[in-house]
Parts: structure tokens; sequence; C-alpha cells
């Protein structure tokens, strides 16, 4: 399906590529050149019925394999993955515009889950206890829940829908992921890598679309449960819209991500990091480092070390050879929106250190992009520094004490990530108990965790009932079931308890 020369994008549905008759469709950018490269379809009330329709019955089909024969298909779509993760890679570039290294790197790092999940039998398994009460066996079953919506964002396509689908789909349930239309090739590309690996149809289903398709995944009694990232004011309706209608729910929100710097820190590894943790992905990324809390007097060194830096970085195509070190921003859209926060930063009285507004890449003067932004003297009351920006601009403020820090972190909105730079081993332990966060880097800028502990922050920063991947996310996608068994032996038929009418509360004895 083309809409004039270009092509567009369809579902995967029924273990298919199902191109939309809704005669809706959004452009897919590619953002180092701004031009549009293809279309993809938005989905309508019919075509989302049509896939809810098709995972129920995947469900009902995945649902009956053993547990054997769901590990090897998930064993299969590892191989083929690893096999393959060049393809995905490229792909992600053209439509992100992330430089092709990153995007091989959030293939990786979505693959450690898949890999957690190929262990997903003691994961799943229950629990027996014998004899609970004379004759009586109490044993507990996981269980999957049904249907599992996926609502992906854009900043990474292939990562946070692996951050859900193979824990889901290990433990039998039926996945529709609806990606964002910014970038939704990834997860089509996904959807024909699970069918070659053998998933059943329906089992793995691309939705494409916009709100409608969001709300109808929030509503439809045929979905059990929603797992979402992207920016807190979604993340909260989608929690309130989707609790209201009766499913489990983690909605992962935005962050404003600070590293603390103390006086004995490592500057020259602050530096790197810094540089690393603000400006990777061009910034957006939800554990990005946004804020530099320096505690003086470190600040100025610390400033001298990071423009150093920023002037040796290379910016333009991600597909570029040799690999610039950062590509563009997604749409010109989010690059006015983060060059607009720069803007405000300058009007309420914070130096602009270096600037990255108005950069231009030769041969790509129309792509989204903004140069490495660094700030200095940022007031906390400015909206520079109260919301995300996510984009590759790193805020310094100065502190004056290690508790001005905390307190500073502590008293934001968000609780997603956050990192102390330190060489002090008290000063760390100190701050991993008071800080408000829900993950910690210690000398550490990013704390995204392997995959066999939970990705999650605190506050305004995740809505609902469990963190992503890892054991919670098996208890998100399972229910249990308690059960209670006697079998008489009739020997035992006439001793007390064993049979006879009683009409008092059950006793254990």
């Amino acid at each position: 399906m083309t809409t004039g020369s270009l092509p567009v994008i369809p579902h995967w549905i029924d273990g298919a590529r199902r191109a939309s008759t809704s005669g809706r469709t959004a452009p897919v950018f590619n953002p180092a050149t701004g031009e549009v490269q293809a279309h993809v379809a938005l989905a309508d009330d019919a075509e989302i019925a049509e896939a809810i329709a098709s995972a129920q019955r995947g469900f009902a089909v995945w649902s009956a394999f053993s547990v054997a024969k769901r590990q090897t298909v998930l064993f299969a779509f590892r191989e083929l993955l690893n096999a393959r993760k060049g393809e995905l890679a490229a792909i992600i570039t053209r439509e992100h515009g992330k430089v092709v290294s990153d995007a091989m790197g959030e293939i990786l790092r979505g693959q450690e889950v898949v890999e957690l999940a190929t262990g997903f039998p003691h994961l799943i398994k229950g629990a027996f206890s014998e004899n609970a009460s004379t004759g009586i066996d109490v044993y507990s079953i996981k269980q999957p829940i049904g249907v599992a919506g996926i609502i992906a964002p854009f900043n990474f396509p292939a990562m946070v829908p692996m951050w859900f689908f193979p824990v889901a789909i290990a433990a039998g349930n039926a996945v529709i992921v609806k990606p964002s239309e910014k970038d939704p090739s990834a997860a089509l590309w996904l959807a024909e890598l699970w069918q070659e690996a053998g998933l059943p149809d329906g089992v793995f289903t691309v939705l494409n679309g916009d709100k409608l398709a969001v709300d109808g995944l929030l509503t439809d009694p045929g979905v059990q449960s929603i797992s979402f990232v992207g920016s807190t004011p979604i993340a909260q309706y989608i929690y309130e819209t989707a609790s209201k209608h009766g499913k489990r729910v983690q909605a992962l929100g935005g962050a404003k991500n600070h590293m603390l710097v103390l006086p004995d820190a490592d500057l020259d590894l602050v530096a790197d990091q810094a540089i690393n943790a603000g400006y990777g992905a061009a910034g957006e990324r939800c554990m990005a480092i946004s804020v530099v809390l320096a505690v003086e007097p470190v600040a100025d060194e610390l400033i001298e070390k990071i423009t150093e830096r920023i002037a040796q970085l290379t910016i333009g195509n991600g597909a570029s050879t040799p690999e610039p070190d950062m590509g563009p921003l997604i749409t010109d859209v989010h690059r006015d929106k983060v060059t607009g926060y720069i803007d405000i930063a300058e009007q309420d009285g914070a130096t602009i250190v270096v600037d990255g507004r108005g950069f231009t890449v030769d041969g790509h003067e129309n792509g989204f992009f903004v140069g490495p932004t660094l700030i200095d003297k940022l007031p906390t009351t400015s909206r520079a520094y109260t919301e995300e920006i996510f984009g590759p601009v790193l805020e310094i403020v100065r502190v004056n004490t290690f508790e001005e820090g905390v307190d500073l972190i502590n008293s934001g909105a968000f609780g997603n990530g956050t990192a102390i730079f330190t060489n002090d081993g008290g000063a760390a332990r100190r701050f991993q108990h008071e800080i408000q966060v829900g993950m910690i880097g210690i000398n550490v800028p990013i704390p995204v965790p392997v995959a066999y502990h939970s990705f999650g922050g605190w506050k305004a920063s995740l809505f609902g009932d469990a963190k992503a991947y890892g054991v919670q996310g098996f208890e998100f996608f399972t229910r249990e079931k308690a059960i209670t068994s006697r079998w008489i032996d009739p020997a035992a038929r006439g001793l007390s308890g064993a049979s006879g009418i009683n009409l008092g509360f059950p006793q254990n004895d």
C-alpha cells in the first residue's frame, strides 16, 4: 500500500501484514534529512476490534502450550534476534535518527529481557504446602492474565517493547504492541521474527495508530493489562483510564534526573559520564542526566572539563560512516520544543555556556538537529529546571552542601533515576538511603537495572501496579490461584473432621 509514491506501514494482525482501510495515516520522517520517508496507518475502530479479537484467539491457543513448548519458541526468537540484530538497528536509525551503535545498544539491553524470559519456568511456578491442615494440602498456581496491551514511546522503539513482551509471552499471554507512530517499523520487524520463531498467529499483534488506538486498548474488555512508557501526563491518563476499566496497569512516566557531584569526586570521570548521560541518544531518554548538582567549589572546573569534551563531539546523520557521536531529534516539533526550553533558561537568567540552537549539519540542513547545550547557574524556579526537556541539554546547578543537593532532588515531582559521584563510601551509602528515587547510580550515571532486577521510578515517574521486567514483570503478567485440596482416604471416613455436617466456620487443625 502506498500514499503517493511513499509506502504505508501496515498493521500486523493474525500473523500477517494487514493493510489498513481506515484512510488515515501519519508521516514517518527521516530525522536526519527532514524528509517524509513513509506513512503509517492509523487504525479505526474496526481495525482495533479486529486486532483485539485476533489476540484473544491467539491467547486461547498459546496459553494451552506446555511450558516446554513455549520455552522452545522463546529460545528460537532469542537466536534469531541475535543473528539479525543489525537489520533492526538500521531500521531504528532510519526512523528515529539515533546513531547505529546506540540503536544496537538498545537492542542488546532489550535482549537481556528476552534472555531472562527464556528461563521463565522458574519464575511462574507456584508453591505447595503439604498437610497444611489435617489431610488437606494448600498450593498455588500462576496463570497468564490474557491479552496484554503495550503502548511504546518513540525513543526506544525496540528496547521498551522488549521490556514487556518477552515476559508477557513467556507467561502465556498474547500481546498487542501499539508503537509510536513516529517510528513504527521496528515493531513490525519484531512481529515477523516471532512468526519465524514459531509463535502462533495472534499472539503478537502490532496495531498502528494514534489516540484512538490507545483509547481502544485502554477501554476494551478484551484487553486485561496495559504497559506504557512515556511522559508523565500521558502515563497518568493511561493509568486512570485503564484502571477505571478494570485493567492492570504499569505506566512509566517522565523524569528529571540529577547527578550529585561531591567535591572529592574524580572530575574527569564525572565530565565523561555527564557527556555520555546527557547527550547520548540526543538526550531523548528518560534515564538521561539532565541536571548536574555541583557541590562547590567544583562547578567552574567541571564546566571547563565538560566544555572541552563537547567541542570534541561530532553530530550528524546516525547512519553515516564514520559514525557521529550524536544524531538528530525525532521531529521538527520536538526540536523546537527543546530549543524553547533553552530560550526559557536564558530568559530566567541562566548562562548558556554552549548553545546548540540553530545547529545545522552540512548536507542535512533540513534535519532536526540541536547541538549539545550546556547551561550554568540555572534558577531552580525556571521551567527549564522543573520540567523534562528530553533533548541534548545539560544543566548545572550549584549547591553548597550534600544536604542541599539531596533536598533539591527529593523536592522534585519526579523520582525516576539519580546518581552520586564521590569517593566517600559513607556519603554514597547515606545518599542511597535518603534519596526518594526509584533507581540510583553510585559513580554510574544511568542506572538502568539489569533484566533480573526491575525498572521503574517513584512519585510522578511511575503509575500502576508493578515495575517493568524482572520478578515484578512476571508477577504483573500472571495471576495466582490458591487451591485447598482434600483427598479422602476411604479408611479415614467417619473420623473427626473428615466427613459429616458442621456449620461452624472452618478451622485448621
